[in-house]
């Protein structure tokens, strides 16, 4: 088929006719029949449809589905590019698609270019894009027949209809021009006739406007007394002509009679505005009848605002009396509960004051216009008394009770206030004030119900210490103490928190004030409630080991001082960060310019606090068992003491305590580092002379000089010793406790050894409880030589006030301390 077949067969609507030039036939075969068959008539088209070469389901077949089939490259190729692109494009004669082809050309070219099988590749080429292109136009042809037949048939339709519808047009036009002349004659009878209707509805009309003034003062009097506004609205439409004809007697008649019933009516609208009954609304009303009937507008402003300060005092008063009334002897006394919840007190505010006072003032400036010089300063002293009174409400809420009420109070006392603001944006400072003191001080009183529940949980512990145990039944260990301890604590500063979060939720409108956005949550929230209450915690927990004679309460149990120790140690080590940054997401601050206390220095201020209690835990442990030394030591008769056979008791109940504090230590604190110990540590001899010199050695010398030798050798080992530090602080696990408390101990012994004197046997003593001592003391210090050398210390000591220093045999001290 030709390129131009196609179109013009859509064009004219007549079937197309198939035609094939000699390549497009030749590589065709049996499809031609089918074409033809096509070309013939829609009786033939149906019968080209069954064909098997030329139906379109065959055709459709060979596509993948039987419907449209888009034309590919050889069809584009063939109908050429766009003019667009055409115009842009340097004409090329041998581009066999472009408008400028030459086929002389192109032969030329391709002939002196291209090889003969460049040339048979090239032909079978142009043979295929020949056959797909043929391919694709009969598919169009055999999907668009159809709508070819149909445009056919309406397009003689369209010749048929538009015959009649020219007759009927030229009909109607006849017609039109019929009418046009008949009104038109009917036009020109009538027309004098309107004329003098016009004239005389003119007269009629002008005849209705007198009469309506002569009727406006009757009309006045009938209404100025049931219907005031009504008669306002009909003296405002007569006032202009009357003054415009008030030089004619008739209508300046009619003008001072009016004018006497509206004054008359303006005195009885200025005696119902003296009435304070009046509400709002018809207060607006009075005063605005008054500015129409052009009354002064200055006395009626400050009538206005005298009317709506009396109402609106009024209301100030009924929300004054449901507050206690203050003592006016300025005792302190609790006052009653209010009648009604924050919420309530609230809702009648906002409704009643609020709302008349947004009302009045919203009807002042429709009246009056922009002159706000006397409304702002009216409105901000009623308004202040209101935020007085609220605030002396607020103060009412002494204990937590519901934070949610009151936050959703706050809320709407900022809602409503909204409307008021608009009006005198000087009241939005003191409203947002005024929230922001409430919730601090929510805040504040959070802080001191965390530090009563400390307190409260500190004497359930110390009670769990002080209960007396039955045999055989323990109480809770200090683990189990501990733990309900920090998650009692912790549990109950998250739920603070919880309840502090409503201030700033999303759905709460003064949460959107800058200080809720910055201020609350760094100053309020982070500083004023968890920093405060850690190091108030910090404080509390450090006065326990500071001070407790200067409060006047009895001491602090030392289980007490090592379960706060542990508390503050592990406050330092995992919950102060962890309550930082619970703080910070749950209150993220918009403003990072305010300062904010890092959390390194709550954690060493927490670590300090821990290191004192557990110095001073030290001090009171070693004081007991000093105690007990120093007792055994001052009460014993050296000088007439029996040889010893036994260890004394106290030497036994020393290492029994000592033994229980190791315990007790190990159950909140690491066992430690120690220093590497020596093979025969617990089988030591212990002598009445230092570890550097041997008994063997200065036995054979003893004379009466020898004391004096002795007391001059130990002084100069002391100089070469190491220095033993009995007060330095101690480390936090549980040997450097133990090694703390058996040096206060061992000096305590030591002290009470050098203001004694001694005999034999005392001396003899005096070896045996040492001896004990380093057997079963060693093992608890850190470092071995501590407990040696002090022990040493002791013995010299003894040796030195001794009267007769004869040491008992080693093998009979050991064998004492075994049996023993």
């Amino acid at each position: 088929m030709s390129g131009a077949a196609l179109p013009v067969a859509m064009a004219t609507g007549v079937a197309p006719e198939v035609t094939y030039d000699g390549a497009g036939s030749g590589g065709r075969g049996g499809s031609g029949g089918a074409m033809a068959a096509v070309t013939a008539g829609s009786g033939a088209g149906s019968g080209a449809g069954s064909g098997a070469g030329g139906s379109p389901e065959a055709t459709g077949g060979s596509t993948g589905g039987g419907g449209w089939r888009r034309p590919h490259g050889p069809l584009q190729r063939y109908y050429g590019p766009s003019t667009a692109e055409a115009a842009e494009a340097a004409p090329d004669p041998t581009d066999i698609n472009g408008p400028h082809f030459d086929p002389e050309v192109f032969m030329t070219k391709v002939r002196s270019e291209c090889p003969l099988g460049q040339l048979l590749a090239r032909e079978a080429a142009l043979g295929r894009e020949i056959r797909a292109l043929d391919s694709d136009m009969q598919t169009l042809l055999y999907e668009n027949y159809n709508k070819f037949i149909s445009a056919t048939d309406t397009i003689r339709k369209m010749k048929v209809d538009f015959r009649h519808m020219e007759a009927e047009m030229d009909d109607l036009a006849a017609n039109m021009a019929a009418i046009s002349a008949s009104s038109a004659r009917v036009s020109a009878a009538l027309q004098d006739r309107h004329r003098r209707g016009a004239q005389l509805a003119g007269v009629q009309a002008l005849l209705r406007k007198l009469q309506a003034l002569v009727e406006v003062p009757g009309r006045l009097r009938r209404w100025a007394g049931t219907e005031p506004a009504r008669a306002l609205r009909c003296h405002a439409r007569a006032r202009a002509v009357l003054r415009h004809y008030r030089h004619l007697p008739s209508f300046r008649a009619i003008e001072d009679e009016s004018h006497a019933i509206m004054a008359e009516l303006a005195q009885r609208l200025r005696t119902r505005l003296r009435e304070e009954t009046l509400d709002p609304k018809e207060l607006t009303e009075c005063v605005e009848m008054l500015l129409q009937l052009e009354e002064p507008a200055e006395e009626l402003s400050e009538e206005f605002l005298s009317q709506a300060g009396a109402r609106l005092e009024a209301e100030l008063a009924a929300l004054e009396a449901e507050l206690p009334v203050a003592d006016p002897s300025g005792a302190a006394t609790t006052p009653p509960p209010p009648a009604s919840d924050i919420l309530d007190f609230v809702d009648r505010g906002s409704s009643a004051f609020v709302g008349t006072l947004c009302q009045l003032a919203g009807s002042y400036r429709a009246l009056f216009g922009g002159d706000a010089g006397r409304l702002e300063p009216f409105a901000a002293a009623l308004a202040t008394r209101y935020f007085a009174l609220l605030e002396r409400r607020l103060a009412l809420e002494r204990g937590l009770g519901d934070t949610s009420l009151l936050v959703r109070a706050l809320d709407r006392f900022h809602r409503r206030l909204r409307a008021l603001l608009e009006l005198l944006p000087a009241g939005a400072a003191a409203a947002a004030a005024l929230v922001a003191r409430a919730a601090r001080e929510r805040v504040d009183r959070y802080l001191r119900a965390l530090q009563t529940f400390f307190l409260g949980c500190l004497g359930d512990v110390r009670q769990a210490l002080a209960a007396p145990r039955p045999p055989g039944k323990e109480g809770p260990g200090l683990p189990d103490l501990l733990a309900t301890l920090a998650a009692s604590v912790l549990g109950q500063l998250k739920a603070v928190l919880a309840y502090v979060q409503l201030f700033t939720a999303r759905d709460v409108a003064f949460a959107s004030l800058p200080y809720f956005k910055g201020e609350f949550c760094v100053t309020a929230v982070r500083e004023g409630l968890v920093v405060a209450f850690v190091r108030w915690l910090c404080r509390t927990a450090r006065g326990f080991a500071d001070g407790p004679a200067e409060r006047g309460a009895p001491a602090a149990p030392p289980a007490l001082l090592l379960l706060l120790a542990r508390l503050c140690l592990d406050y330092e080590n995992s919950t102060i960060g962890y309550i930082l940054t619970l703080t910070d997401e749950q209150f993220p601050p918009q403003d990072s310019g305010l300062a904010v206390t890092p959390g390194p220095v709550l954690c060493a201020e927490a670590r300090a606090a821990a290191q004192r209690l557990l110095d001073h835990y030290v001090q009171v442990q070693g004081a007991a068992v000093a105690q007990m030394l120093r007792k055994s030591v001052e009460t014993r008769d050296w000088l007439g003491t029996v040889e010893p056979r036994n260890v004394r008791a106290v030497m036994k109940r020393v290492v029994e305590d000592i033994t229980a504090i190791d315990v007790q230590v190990g159950q909140l604190f690491e066992e430690g580092v120690r220093r590497a110990q020596s093979s025969d540590s617990s089988r030591r001899a212990f002598s009445v002379y230092s570890s550097s010199r041997a008994p063997g050695r200065y036995a054979p010398s003893y004379t009466p000089s020898a004391p004096m030798d002795t007391h001059l050798l130990s002084n100069i080992q002391k100089l070469f010793s190491e220095r033993i530090d009995i007060f330095s602080p101690v480390e936090f696990n549980k040997v450097s406790v133990l090694t703390g408390i058996i040096k206060i101990s061992l000096k305590t012994l030591l002290e009470c050894v050098r203001l004694r004197t001694l005999g034999r046997f005392g001396l003899q003593q005096v070896q045996v409880d040492g001896h004990y001592l380093q057997l079963y003391l060693w093992r608890f210090a850190s470092d071995e030589r501590v407990v040696q050398g002090l022990l040493d210390e002791v013995a010299a000591s003894a040796a030195h006030r001794c009267l007769d220093p004869v040491p008992m045999e080693h093998s009979v001290v050991e064998l004492i301390c075994e049996r023993g």
